[in-house]
């Protein structure tokens, strides 16, 4: 054991801070190096994809990708293929391309639709003409949320809703709305809304479909997401903090991005015990439905609050689940890179015992 992990980054892109890395990433590796390890950056390109390949299958045992998918030079395709051959080589990938789809793609929300996590409605379009047929259909019950596969901080999840209050009292549910029904469609990025007409919005959202790993969630609209999303951010199996981001007040608001001007507040898991403790009962189910429970080193599970419609209590709906590239800039200072430096030397050791 070489007792050496490889952090990958990419030049370029808004995560990136004045020297050229994303802000959590020399604190992950001056963790490992405290715990007595070597670490080092090494940014990629597909044209360094052998030379990389052999310099690190040479020289370490791990890899932790910081990879934001959106700043991939010539798009994940190569990236992957360079992870994937090295974890085919031997080393301990944190996370590698299968958990990061498995976990990471917004249809991992389809493939839980049939648990209490996720409602039953949640959909997703893999082509065009499908993504045509159903969608007026769909809108027909009421508000919905569009949410590309692969966009970060809010880019491309849109919520989608009949501009005229009167005509959505008016829409009977399952038949297809036509056309050139007006919508207000709100992007989360910012939660700036514009008005479109359905068939021109549909037109506008197929970029999201083509090409590769694209496709479409299509999720009812949960209102209570106006009180917040509660983020669960876990270090392996391990829940470290809850994040509670709530939207800014007022206009058509619902984005819990800071980009949006959402407001965050951290505490432990201790202070959400009833999430914590569902969480960790659909563990074993999500990793079920998601294909094996190859945990990311470092992810976070979205919820957001619903109603029972039973007995009124509140209850969770899974929003997302991101582990390519979460962020933990705000965390620095709560020491969360010193428990990633943990769990990533403990992986290897465990990989190589």
């Amino acid at each position: 054991m070489k007792k050496a992990i490889v952090v990958f980054e990419v030049e370029g892109g808004s995560d990136k801070y004045f020297n050229g890395h994303r802000k959590d990433t020399m604190p992950i590796v001056e963790a490992i190096h405290a715990k007595g390890w070597h670490a080092e950056v090494v940014f990629y390109r597909p044209e360094w994809s052998e030379a990389i390949f052999a310099h690190v299958s040479d020289n370490f045992d791990g890899y932790i990708s910081r990879v934001n998918p959106g700043n991939i030079p010539g798009g994940e395709k190569g990236y992957f293929e360079l992870l994937t051959k090295l974890s085919d080589a031997g080393l301990v990938g944190m996370s590698t391309p299968e958990e990061m789809m498995a976990y990471g793609a917004k249809d991992a929300l389809v493939k839980l639709n049939e648990t209490d996590l996720v409602p039953a409605d949640t959909a997703a379009y893999y082509d065009v003409d499908s993504f045509h047929e159903t969608f007026p259909t769909s809108l027909s019950f009421g508000e919905r949320v569009l949410k590309q596969n692969r966009g970060s901080t809010g880019s491309g999840i849109w919520r989608v809703r009949i501009a005229d209050p009167e005509v959505a009292a008016n829409v009977e549910p399952g038949t297809a709305l036509p056309l050139d029904t007006e919508l207000k469609c709100t992007e989360a990025v910012d939660n700036h809304t514009e008005t479109r007409q359905l068939g021109e919005f549909m037109d506008f959202c197929d970029q999201y479909i083509v090409g590769d790993n694209g496709m479409l969630v299509d999720m009812r609209f949960i209102p209570r997401i106006t009180e917040g999303e509660i983020r669960i951010l876990l270090v392996g199996p391990h829940p470290v903090f809850v994040v509670h981001k709530k939207p800014a007040a007022g206009g058509d608001a619902f984005s819990a991005t800071l980009f949006s001007g959402a407001t965050y507040t951290y505490n432990t898991p201790e202070q959400w015990p009833e999430l914590i403790e569902m969480f960790a009962a659909a563990r074993p189910v999500i990793a079920e439905k998601l294909g094996g429970d190859n945990i990311p080193l470092i992810w976070t599970a979205d919820f957001m609050l619903a109603d029972d419609d039973a007995t009124g209590a509140d209850t969770y709906v899974l929003g997302e689940i991101n582990c390519s590239c979460v962020g933990f800039t705000s965390e620095l200072d709560m020491g969360i890179q010193e428990l990633v430096a943990e769990e990533a030397i403990s992986r290897v050791e465990a990989a190589n015992a």
